[in-house]
């Protein structure tokens, strides 16, 4: 499956830059079905195909708001075989409601 639609692309372009929002909507997540780590979207770069957002492999001190390469992503392979997937039941939501501790910018 590919992470990235066409109407999801589209959502992205339309939301565009979050940059100073206090309470950033996360339009899309991805997760490792066999593992750890969750990347909650909030904006994407088609051309460059970078999403950003947080990410939280362990939960822990390390997760982190920055850029990851959405062609990483795809091209990753657990021992068991399995990829990255995107969230299909993924509803938007202010980051607020999403990432424990978070209270905005």
């Amino acid at each position: 499956m590919k992470l990235m639609t066409k109407a999801l692309e589209q959502r992205f372009a339309q939301v565009g830059s979050q940059d100073g929002k206090s309470d950033p909507i996360i339009i899309a997540h991805f997760f490792n079905p066999a593992g750890a780590g969750d990347w909650y979207a909030t904006e994407y770069d088609p051309v460059d195909r970078i999403i950003f957002g947080y990410a939280s492999i362990f939960q822990d001190w390390n997760d982190e708001w920055g850029y990851t390469s959405l062609e990483e992503l795809e091209a990753y392979k657990s021992p068991l075989g399995l990829g990255i997937e995107r969230d299909v039941y993924w509803t938007e939501k202010p980051a607020s409601q999403v990432i424990p501790g978070f209270t905005g910018f």
